[in-house]
């Protein structure tokens, strides 16, 4: 293997990591902190600004390792690829259909409430899947 292959693929594990850590500090410790010290709607505005930036972190970090790591650990790429998928989904879909959910439901939607919960919930399955992938990819790189 030769140096441009041996950097691309200490690249892509770099970003595997930096994007496994990443979303276990901010999903784990930064998410639940906002709202236990802000409370809910300082945390609530706060996160309609984050979270946002959140997803394309998830996203560019996903698409970087897989662009390194295909060719060299197709298999991990491929997890990577569908990592990005799922932040492209949470930032394009999803957080625009929770805010506009939050938003109705805050005046006395009960319909908007429980699509708010139903959407929250897949966010957080999919960001629960990514962090899981995330770790697989890890451990599949080590």
């Amino acid at each position: 293997m030769g140096a441009i292959e041996i950097g691309l693929e200490s690249l892509g594990l770099v970003m595997v990591a930096l994007l496994f850590g990443s979303m276990v500090f901010f999903s784990g410790m930064m998410a639940p902190l906002m709202f236990i010290e802000l409370g809910v709607d300082t945390a609530g505005r706060l996160v309609r600004r984050v979270f946002p930036w959140y997803f394309l972190l998830i996203a560019v970090a996903a698409l970087i390792a897989a662009l390194c790591l295909f060719g060299r650990a197709t298999e991990v790429a491929w997890i990577m690829t569908g990592v990005l998928a799922g932040a492209v989904v949470s930032r394009q879909v999803l957080m625009p259909g929770i805010n506009r959910s939050r938003d109705l439901a805050s005046s006395g939607d009960r319909a908007a409430a429980r699509r708010f919960d139903l959407l929250h919930r897949a966010s957080v399955m999919i960001n629960g899947a990514q962090i899981l992938a995330t770790l697989v990819a890890l451990i599949l790189l080590a």
